[in-house]
């Protein structure tokens, strides 16, 4: 295969080679699957139709549930009909769009984790001007923005990585395509160009993470120095949720991308490409309603509602 323009298809790695444990893992990721559409479409559902969940933090949240929505949906799928049908085909456009929509929604996600990290910040630290500077107009601008940077990024990135030549066969070890391990079928010096793209890509996201860190460091500064214990479970209650939320996707990233090759496995990898891409959409819609009170009741009513109509 002299270049990427010969390659029709892609042969991505299957968790296992037996029967059976291709069936186990069609019911798994099928379960985690439908628990995400599930858990994910309720917060949606619920915040869209209560008004009096129809604020900054739970806009930003609805948004949250919808990036999540689309992640689990461009690789879950794919797989558990691989794991159905015992193949692991998949078609270069496939491949292409499988790169280009995983780089948007999670380079949106990231980005709205960090929108969300400064509408706590306010909301505890400067609840004067919560208003003022998270009005309704703000909100759909910082959710645009966040979207329209995951949109540029992967755009970036997928031109590049399918504008490299691809010569060293088209075997993916993971169970969807990555950017890393596309690399890795180059044959040529231009794949520097990409490394160096997600070299910009790692800084931004680092410059990120450090206003994550310095926001929830004022902010439990001033949780703390609030006289009432109810405020401050108030307050906690409201933020470990995103804390919660943003350590499970950064932390399980970052291991799959900064670990040491010495301990590097096509296995270890699978299981931690699970831990970043299938476990947090799953896990998010549990993390949210578990310590959340009002959207607890919201969704209470919503399901009663639905009983009663029946």
């Amino acid at each position: 295969m002299s270049n990427s323009s010969s390659i029709s298809q892609f042969l991505l790695l299957a968790f296992t080679d037996t029967r059976e444990l291709q069936l186990l893992h069609f019911w798994l990721f099928l379960g985690i699957y439908l628990a995400a559409l599930l858990g994910n479409g309720l917060i949606i559902t619920t915040i869209a139709c209560d008004q009096h969940l129809h604020t900054p933090m739970y806009f930003f949240l609805l948004n949250l549930a919808l990036l999540d929505l689309g992640s689990i949906s461009i690789t879950v799928p794919k797989s558990m009909a691989n794991s159905l049908w015992d193949t692991g085909v998949i078609s270069f456009a496939g491949c292409a769009a499988q790169v280009f929509f995983l780089c948007f929604l999670f380079g949106a996600e990231y980005s709205l984790l960090t929108i969300m990290s400064y509408d706590r910040y306010v909301a505890i630290c400067k609840p004067l001007h919560y208003g003022t500077l998270l009005g309704s107009r703000a909100c759909v601008h910082m959710a645009a923005a966040a979207w329209a940077t995951g949109f540029l990024d992967a755009l970036l990135h997928t031109a590049n990585t399918f504008s490299l030549p691809l010569c060293k066969g088209n075997a993916l070890h993971q169970f969807f395509c990555e950017i890393p391990q596309i690399l890795k079928l180059s044959c040529s010096n231009s794949y520097l160009r990409e490394l160096g793209l997600l070299l910009v890509s790692l800084l931004l996201v680092f410059g990120c993470f450090v206003f994550i860190v310095v926001s929830y460091v004022q902010i439990f500064r001033a949780v703390l120095r609030i006289p009432s214990e109810q405020g401050r479970h108030k307050a906690f209650a409201t933020c470990l949720p995103h804390l919660a939320v943003v350590s499970l996707f950064v932390s399980t990233a970052m291991f799959s991308y900064l670990k040491p090759p010495s301990i590097s496995s096509p296995w270890l990898d699978l299981v931690v490409s699970v831990l970043y891409s299938v476990v947090p959409p799953a896990m998010n819609p549990l993390i949210y309603s578990m310590r959340n009170q009002e959207l607890k009741d919201a969704l209470w009513k919503l399901v009663s509602k639905c009983f009663l109509k029946q």
